[in-house]
């Protein structure tokens, strides 16, 4: 595992920490640190804690590989980010996510598939800007935000592009509840500690019950829409414009 996402364990509660330097972006090196982190995470059968360090959270996908990179790139950091958030929405352990800053797609889809998701307060903001920016929202980001997002901010969220201060967010279905920023890391510590005490068999087995439908769906149009080919059709669209 590189720095770029740390992991570390205390009894049964560990903490993955994203820390670029910069905006914490979702660059493959960063989504296959992740994956590093939580492999360590459930073989140690432990409930993980996401955070980042700095002033973002997350500033999404590297924007700069949709705009310069391969075809193999594009495909590549986009299977990873899907599947990613997939096995965080189906982890057999609970996950808990803490956001202090801003917390852009595809940070915003990793906290939405969080169980428990925490933000502190301050002024940042959190949504899925892909339409402002030119992107069509992928089918796999919107079945993680129809099942977590309240109905009336769905739309505004994903057909729109809205972003959310914290409070907001909380409503609309991004986080659980807002504490002071300089209370999120006891929180999610205190949070942790708290699911640790679940029955996790019962727990895994619950999850896949309530979230079998979703889960089988993403599965579905990942397995459908993030192929070689998608990087081929993006690049083409680039040369085009």
């Amino acid at each position: 595992m590189t720095d770029l996402a740390t992991y570390s364990r205390s009894g049964p509660v560990a903490t993955i920490t994203m820390d670029d330097g910069k905006a914490n972006v979702m660059s493959l090196a960063m989504l296959n640190s992740l994956h590093a982190a939580y492999d360590e995470a459930e073989r140690d059968k432990v409930v993980p804690i996401l955070k980042a360090r700095g002033k973002h959270f997350s500033g999404g996908f590297d924007l700069s590989v949709f705009a310069k990179g391969s075809a193999e790139d594009q495909y590549l950091m986009v299977k990873a980010g899907a599947e990613l958030a997939l096995r965080i929405l189906s982890f057999p352990f609970p996950v808990v996510a803490a956001c202090q800053g801003n917390a852009y797609p595809m940070g915003a889809f990793l906290i939405m598939s969080s169980d428990h998701r925490i933000a502190a307060e301050g002024d940042y903001r959190i949504g899925m800007n892909e339409v402002a920016i030119g992107l069509t929202v992928p089918r796999f980001a919107i079945e993680v935000a129809r099942q977590r997002l309240t109905p009336a901010y769905f739309s505004r969220v994903v057909m729109t592009s809205e972003m959310f201060g914290p409070a907001e967010a909380v409503t609309a279905g991004f986080f659980d509840r807002v504490v002071p920023a300089d209370r999120l890391e006891q929180t999610a510590e205190e949070a942790a500690l708290a699911l640790s005490g679940l029955n996790m068999a019962a727990h895994a087995a619950t999850k896949v019950r309530a979230r079998g439908t979703v889960l089988k769906l993403i599965r579905q149009v990942i397995d459908e829409d993030i192929t070689p080919q998608y990087g081929e059709d993006r690049v083409a669209r680039r040369a085009s414009a």
